[in-house]
């Protein structure tokens, strides 16, 4: 009867052992749960953030593009206007030159020469009439008519290479 007694006194303390670990296991299970819900909650309200703030993103470089776009359209258009304007000048330049006495054009080109505006020079140069520009060289500096004549040289040697 000692040995019932005993068993039956270890026997329930085993099941009593057995059953708060049992439910120990259980509340930590719960607990586990109720963390992976919270997590899945967190992680939820995170990506939705994310997606929120990537499609602003998203849109905010799409105005950047466009805008970028008009800027470089406006200044495509004020560089074609520039462009105009000094083929315009340049066009009137010749035509004074042309009509003035080669003496009088060649006693401007030394000067503006003179002051290391050659590469004017030579832009006015290459738009005056051929027989003009000959009756100019006539009346140029020496080394001024050889720079501009070399200018010249070039400009006809890349125009032939562009050919």
């Amino acid at each position: 009867m000692i040995r019932f007694f005993l068993f039956f006194i270890c026997f329930g303390t085993l099941l009593f052992a057995v059953e708060e670990t049992s439910s120990s296991l259980t509340k930590q299970r719960i607990e586990v749960m109720e963390l992976k819900k919270e997590l899945n909650n967190f992680y939820k309200e995170k990506e939705t953030e994310y997606q929120q703030r990537k499609k602003e993103l998203e849109n905010i470089l799409s105005q950047i593009e466009k805008e970028k776009k008009a800027i470089q359209k406006l200044h495509d258009e004020n560089l074609q206007t520039l462009k105009d304007i000094k083929l315009e000048v340049e066009s009137k330049t010749a035509k004074i030159y042309n009509s003035m006495k080669p003496k009088n054009a060649a006693d401007i080109f030394n000067q503006m020469i003179g002051e290391g505006k050659i590469e004017d020079v030579f832009d006015i140069m290459i738009k005056l009439k051929e027989n003009n520009v000959t009756q100019i060289l006539k009346f140029l500096s020496v080394s001024n008519a050889s720079m501009i004549t070399e200018k010249l040289k070039n400009f006809n040697a890349d125009n032939e290479k562009k050919e």
